[in-house]
């Protein structure tokens, strides 16, 4: 498996694999990701300052992505998680941990101190994964993602 930043040629793959998360899982499509127009142009929005999306690519082909992004009214020692979905072979096999270990050391490095995650309940075993990761849920949301159908929201300190 192969961790690198996206370049633009991956924003139509990266796109499906996103969208194919919620037919696999059932979840709401109104209000998240899957609706959003710039998830169609990933490449773009990820060159903003302080955010990277890393990419998952197994045998030439993407399996996965996770980024962190300063989201509009985060405070500012606070990065969010986003984009962090893989494809349903790449699931269960490391993958994912490889991928969030790869953007949280990133977001360490940025100077972040801690980590926002939004989801939702459909995606059991990412929160399960995140609150194994040390991520605590919240009761509200925090910044303005513009998703407003995410209603679980997570913190993580990680400060040296």
């Amino acid at each position: 498996m192969l961790i690198r930043k996206i370049e633009e040629r991956d924003n139509a793959d990266i796109a499906a694999v996103i969208r194919s998360c919620f037919a696999d899982f059932n979840a709401p499509t109104k209000g998240t990701v899957f609706e959003d127009p710039t998830t169609d142009d990933l490449y773009n929005v990820f060159r903003k300052e302080k955010s990277v999306l890393y990419i998952a690519e197994e045998n030439g082909e993407i399996v996965g992505s996770c980024g962190i992004c300063p989201t509009e009214n985060l405070p500012e020692d606070t990065a969010e998680m986003v984009k962090f979905y893989l494809t349903k072979n790449s699931r269960g096999k490391g993958t994912g941990r490889a991928l969030m270990e790869t953007a949280l050391e990133t977001a360490r490095q940025m100077g972040y101190r801690k980590i926002y995650i939004e989801s939702l309940p459909e995606f059991t075993k990412a929160l399960s994964m995140y609150e194994k990761q040390g991520f605590k849920l919240l009761e509200k949301p925090l910044g303005n993602s513009c998703h407003t159908g995410c209603n679980i929201w997570m913190l993580k300190d990680i400060a040296d």
